[in-house]
Parts: C-alpha cells; structure tokens; sequence
C-alpha cells in the first residue's frame, strides 16, 4: 500500500475544488429537474445547491464529525 503523502494544503484546494465542482454539477441537474417539472427535486437539488455554496463560502463546515467518513446510509455508490 502506497504511503499517504498529501500535504493538508493540497488536500484542503482538493477539497474546495471538489466542492466547487459538486456545486456546479448541482446547478446543471436543478436545470435538467426543472425542465422534467419536477419540483421536489428542484428544491432538494436547489437545496444541497445552497449548502454547498455556504461551504464553499466558509460559512458552514463540511460536516459535524468527519472521523467517520459521514457515509450515507441509503445511497448506492
């Protein structure tokens, strides 16, 4: 197994990238959503869109405890 040389500056730019990158795709499917009509998922998408915004902003933190991956429980992967 390879050694884990990351610094915590370029995993922090990862993450933001990540963030920004999730941000972006959020707003193409709220677009894709809108156009099927389907509300639910446009607020639920528009939602998560938000969220991801005050992370990006630093308004809010990633998660309440990270230790553990915060892995969704229902979530195909």
């Amino acid at each position: 197994m390879a050694a884990n040389n990351v610094s915590p500056e370029s995993s922090t730019a990862q993450t933001k990238e990540n963030i920004a990158y999730i941000r972006q795709m959020l707003g193409e499917l709220r677009l894709v959503a809108q156009k099927e009509g389907a509300e639910m998922l446009c607020y639920l998408i528009e939602m998560a869109y938000v969220e991801a915004g005050d992370v990006q902003a630093g308004r809010r933190a990633l998660s309440i405890q990270r230790s553990n991956g915060d892995k969704p429980t229902r979530v195909p992967v």
